[in-house]
């Protein structure tokens, strides 16, 4: 199941994104269920959010990936939002 995982930054939270970006990098290869992944972008070319594709096997799994997300534990986005999804075209 692709479930995309859409999160928005807190204002002024860019320094708790690029502190904790090596770690959420290593989340991503270790955890080996991520399909797509990049940084939202601002209107000034900043990072502002996350797009990540997981293929996992279910929301709950989703979910839990999330949570585990070092980017989370560091408070880093204001909200976030899984959105199961349907792969059509690439």
């Amino acid at each position: 199941m692709l479930i995309a995982l859409i999160a928005r930054d807190k204002p002024g939270a860019l320094d708790i994104r690029k502190a904790n970006r090596d770690a959420h990098l290593a989340y991503i290869e270790a955890t080996g269920v991520v399909a797509q992944a990049g940084p939202l972008l601002d209107d000034a070319g900043e990072m502002c959010g996350s797009l990540v594709i997981l293929d996992v096997v279910d929301m709950d799994a989703a979910r839990a990936w999330a949570e585990l997300d070092p980017y989370a534990k560091a408070g880093l986005f204001d909200s976030v939002e899984l959105i199961q999804w349907k792969k059509v075209i690439g």
